[in-house]
């Protein structure tokens, strides 16, 4: 499913397997599920994709063919994130920051992605998945766990900890969370019923709109959705000392505020991409909690129809284009 232009959709094509270079990974895509990150790419939120694009960063596949004298083995199960590939070279690279690299390439991004069949990956970016996960239940892991588990760690050791935007990363580190014996509010749109019902079968203690101030004040809150209006809201349902982390990659505008619910060190701080060892993290944790996914499935065809479903809010879960339909 190729972008050729920005808001324009992605169109069904057939286009050459790639081949894999060195350090490189061939893989044949089992699945692949579907970000809201995505969804701002096509949208052309996020400025300077590469063009023409094939989007899709939460891919799970297997190795079909490996580059000259690159690790791996045809058959082997992996799993493709968000961050792509880094120079190991610049200052972030070389301080554990490689989330912030100054060259980095971005899969379904400035890199083709999972909306196909085949892609070509850095080895170095590819992670071994638990056997315990199917292959589409593994899918959401890579972007929606990834970057929840980073979020989730940059809220600090918050045990009152506010979820806004219940979608398929709050969906999966609420339970992480849980497991941490976090107290999980799932804040959602106002009048959402059916996913406030959601996010309390996951193990949230209260569950409410994001216009709806929580019965207790929060160690931490974590903003998932794109609303910079949210920001407000969550420090001012933060404790003095909390922290408001922005997971999201795109946002709307935050709006001005009172300096009064920021004093008393409240923080406010963003997440961006993910490391090698969040990812290795992660997949260690996932299947101790257990976490499991909820998901909803389309053929790679339909992934305009997932996107809109996804942008709509039609689903609880994740989102995931599988290969089989």
């Amino acid at each position: 499913m190729v972008l050729r232009h920005a808001g324009a959709g992605l169109a069904l094509e057939m286009v050459p397997i790639p081949r894999p270079g060195p350090g490189e990974l061939l893989i044949k895509v089992r699945a692949c599920a579907v970000c809201r990150t995505d969804l701002h790419v096509v949208d052309g939120d996020l400025a300077h994709p590469k063009l023409p694009l094939i989007p899709g960063h939460e891919v799970i596949g297997t190795v079909a063919a490996v580059g000259e004298g690159t690790p791996g083995a045809a058959g082997d199960r992996v799993g493709v994130p968000w961050l792509g590939w880094t120079c190991d070279a610049c200052s972030y690279c070389r301080s554990g920051h490689e989330n912030l690299c100054d060259r980095a390439a971005f899969t379904g991004y400035t890199r083709d992605g999972g909306f196909a069949e085949y892609l070509v990956a850095d080895h170095r970016y590819c992670f071994p998945i638990p056997a315990s996960y199917s292959d589409v239940n593994a899918a959401p892991l890579m972007c929606a766990g990834l970057i929840g588990f980073r979020s989730l760690r940059a809220a600090g050791n918050a045990k009152r900890l506010g979820l806004y935007g219940f979608g398929a990363a709050a969906h999966i580190i609420a339970q992480v969370a849980v497991k941490e014996d976090r107290a999980v509010y799932a804040f959602t749109k106002p009048g959402d019923r059916e996913t406030q019902a959601f996010a309390r079968s996951l193990g949230a203690v209260w569950s409410g709109g994001s216009d709806t101030p929580p019965p207790d004040k929060l160690d931490a809150a974590i903003i998932f959705a794109p609303a910079g209006r949210l920001v407000p809201a969550a420090l001012r349902a933060v404790d003095k000392g909390g922290t408001v982390v922005c997971a999201g990659i795109h946002m709307s505008d935050i709006p001005s505020f009172p300096y009064d619910i920021l004093w008393q060190e409240r923080v406010i701080r963003s997440v961006a991409n993910l490391t090698r060892a969040d990812g290795e993290a992660f997949l260690r944790v996932a299947p101790t909690v257990p976490v499991t996914t909820t998901v909803q499935l389309y053929p790679l065809a339909d992934a305009n129809a997932a996107l809109d479903d996804l942008r709509h809010g039609r689903f609880e879960g994740a989102a995931v284009l599988t290969m089989d339909g």
